[in-house]
């Protein structure tokens, strides 16, 4: 059982940011006998005010005003960048600020596993959910998938008991508010460029903010790390204030093996569990996988990470070879939608950073019009020059980053700009020919244009199915 470090019956607990996470965040601290005061920058959801004043919660929209300090810790969500005003002020008056996953985590009885990582994490927590779900039934227990994956821990961990599984995917801006965050099983899975406009364009402060998910992990706990990955692997060569038991995954199944005792490799065609003083296991042929969808490396080493952390979790081999075999992936990423006219459309909104949309591009066969662009991460466009050379045969850029896009690979594809994505899509199915690939990777987040990533991978399906009427 996970336990609440401090007082909570009676405190006075102001929540800033009335999302999904902060609405259940304050549904929780008021079940638990907070004084919850709940504060937006911007408009509540409608309904969302009623909501809460039926739970004795007070709300203010609009700003955030100086009742918000009138608190002994305040819960943000993670959307609300550290240099934000109000956070900057909570700062000065030395107010403890957590995010509502480490919030959640002070009521969970279940197990956690937690996963991080700039790339991959939503399709390695589904999986990992779906391989312990296979198991759960017959085990008596339960699984929940909660987190960044979309929905809020707090609005689950009523309705978890012990032996329960929670799967916690964890971004690094939720990390940033975990001080006793401490999951059963962390897993990383990479760590590349991303968000660096929220981190001043350090990568050593983005990738402390993902080592949160491990510091707080006792000596029977487990940490999962990808040992094909250069940062990864050059933080825990040395083992250096690591505390957990360490696994590792890798397509490299030498270098994988030579870095941790256990862990999951590929060798032989087959997704191979390894262990100091047993015997390999094999779980599932590369072929097999390939039939359910798993396009590209990324996808292999993902479903080499669920397996592993699902047998950490004590999943029996039977259940994870069965679920790896009925996984079907998960939406919005690399995401089959349809064919028109020989054209192969993919939705990957998901790819929200450069080295996502690399990850795209790289498990695509044939040509490909690209449709890119969204509101830029800093990122580094001339890593992928030579990629977009050999697979794209037209670019479609869009958003606020469209200029940086068509700046970048404008000299070696042929490249137009879109003024919406309904338009992209149209210009993309113009220039896209029998046999190619139309590709939505946006290799940006989607806040320029829409709410989020779903609500633009929704739309683009929506556009594309508009189309075959």
């Amino acid at each position: 059982m996970h336990t609440a470090p401090l007082q909570i019956e009676g405190a006075r607990v102001s929540v800033i940011g009335a999302r999904r996470s902060g609405i259940a965040a304050a549904l929780l601290m008021r079940e638990q006998g907070a004084s919850v005061f709940v504060s937006e920058r911007g408009a509540l959801v409608p309904g969302d005010r009623e909501l809460l004043a039926e739970k004795g919660i007070d709300t203010e929209q609009g700003g955030h005003t100086g009742r918000v300090y009138d608190a002994d810790f305040c819960i943000v969500s993670p959307g609300v960048p550290l240099t934000a005003p109000v956070m900057q002020s909570l700062r000065a008056r030395d107010i403890a600020v957590y995010s509502e996953i480490e919030a959640a985590s002070w009521f969970c009885p279940a197990r956690i596993i937690a996963v991080t990582g700039t790339d991959g994490k939503t399709t390695t927590a589904t999986l990992i959910a779906a391989i312990c779900a296979d198991h759960a039934l017959a085990a008596g227990y339960r699984v929940f998938s909660v987190g960044n994956i979309g929905v809020p821990f707090s609005s689950m961990v009523g309705s978890m008991a012990s032996g329960d599984i929670a799967v916690v995917e964890v971004s690094s801006y939720q990390l940033e508010g975990c001080a006793w965050f401490r999951p059963d099983i962390a897993l990383m899975t990479n760590i590349t460029p991303d968000h660096l406009d929220r981190y001043d364009g350090s990568m050593r402060l983005y990738a402390e903010a993902k080592y949160r998910i491990f510091s707080r992990q006792r000596q029977d706990d487990t940490l999962i790390v990808n040992a094909d990955d250069p940062i990864l692997r050059q933080r825990f060569e040395e083992r250096l204030g690591v505390v957990p038991q360490l696994a590792a995954f890798g397509l490299d199944a030498g270098r994988t093996r030579a870095f941790a005792a256990s862990g999951a490799v590929t060798e032989g065609g087959w997704i191979t569990l390894f262990k100091s003083g047993s015997l390999d296991e094999r779980v599932i042929a590369h072929e097999d996988l390939l039939k359910r969808g798993f396009m590209g490396r990324h996808n292999l080493s993902n479903a080499l990470a669920a397996a592993l952390a699902a047998d950490a979790a004590g999943v029996p081999l039977s259940s994870i070879k069965r679920a790896l075999k009925a996984f079907g992936g998960v939406e919005h990423r690399q995401e089959y939608v349809c064919e028109i006219d020989g054209v192969i459309c993919i939705n990957d909104s998901k790819a929200t950073n450069l080295n996502a949309m690399r990850q795209a591009l790289e498990a695509v066969s044939g040509p490909v019009v690209l449709i890119a662009g969204g509101r830029d991460k800093d990122g580094d466009y001339r890593e992928l020059r030579d990629l977009v050379a050999s697979k794209v045969e037209m670019l479609v850029a869009l958003g606020e980053a469209a200029d940086r896009f068509t700046g970048a690979y404008g000299d070696s594809v042929p490249a137009v700009t879109a003024g919406s994505l309904r338009e992209a899509v149209r210009l993309g199915l113009q220039h896209a020919r029998r046999g190619s690939t139309l590709l939505f990777s946006p290799g940006c987040s989607s806040f320029d244009m829409f709410d989020n990533f779903e609500h633009r991978g929704a739309m683009f399906k929506s556009i594309l199915r508009e189309s075959t009427l």
